[in-house]
């Protein structure tokens, strides 16, 4: 039986990178037993000669991604002079793409992992932002970065997910006279809330708009003067009694209250 060829993964990081290279090359033979044996977080020559002694004695080969460009020289030249086969996966690339932007590398270890969780934190605050939509869980509101009070057509679901684009999990939680707001909302910190204010006759303009779409009659109820200034009334009510800031929404893009909610949540940091 034929012993089992043993491929060296070398990285200063993980070397989750430098593996699926590997992986993919071997998927192109038929034959052969092969095990990849990956030694992550590479920082010294040391650790380099180790393994390449091992490589020489077992004639094996070695994968590595390394930014850093002495240890990424080192292996090369080690290898060279071992007559080790080498394949440097970051290297030429880092190189070629030097050359052609005309800028200087980071050389940082795992940036790429560190993408890979900030694209998590975003997917799991977009995530919380639909579970915790209008209301629907009371939990989300102890849990989140933001929460955003106001009443119907005030910009709370966009907002969220507008914030929640960037980082933020936020609950949002709409204020109805008939309902008692969550005891949740009370618990909270008040700097943590931020309550959306909107003038009587914007509110009515959009609700109106909205009851057109919908294929009803703008007589509704829902768009009633004298129903939205109750909700407003309720609205001031409760703000108050929570004790959070405001911001005023009548005027503003979705973009311009969101980048205001960031700067506010920044100054508490």
């Amino acid at each position: 039986m034929k012993e089992q060829q043993v491929i060296y993964v070398l990285s200063d990081s993980v070397g989750e990178t430098a593996e699926l290279v590997i992986k993919a090359g071997l998927s192109q033979f038929k034959s052969g037993d092969y095990k990849i044996q990956r030694i992550p977080y590479v920082e010294d020559k040391g650790t380099i000669d180790e393994f390449l002694q091992q490589a020489k004695l077992n004639s094996s080969l070695i994968g590595f991604t390394l930014v850093n460009p002495e240890l990424r020289a080192h292996l090369n030249k080690r290898a060279a002079e071992l007559d080790i086969e080498a394949i440097d996966i970051m290297g030429p690339t880092m190189d070629a793409m030097e050359r052609v932007f005309s800028d200087q590398p980071r050389l940082e270890a795992g940036l790429v992992h560190k993408l890979d969780e900030d694209y998590f934190k975003k997917i799991e605050a977009i995530e919380f932002a639909v579970k915790y939509d209008d209301g629907r869980d009371t939990r989300g509101i102890t849990r989140a970065d933001i929460v955003l009070i106001g009443v119907s057509r005030t910009s709370k679901t966009p907002l969220s997910q507008f914030l929640a684009h960037k980082r933020f999990k936020v609950a949002n939680v709409p204020i109805v006279p008939e309902v008692d707001p969550p005891e949740e909302l009370m618990m909270v910190d008040p700097k943590k809330c931020i309550g959306l204010r909107i003038s009587s006759e914007k509110l009515n303009g959009i609700r109106k708009e909205r009851l057109k779409a919908l294929g009803l009659g703008d007589q509704a109820t829902y768009a009633n003067v004298s129903r939205i200034e109750q909700e407003l009334e309720f609205f001031n009510d409760v703000v108050e009694k929570i004790g959070c800031p405001v911001i005023d929404v009548s005027h503003k893009a979705v973009e311009e209250t969101a980048n205001q909610i960031i700067r506010m949540w920044q100054s508490r940091q």
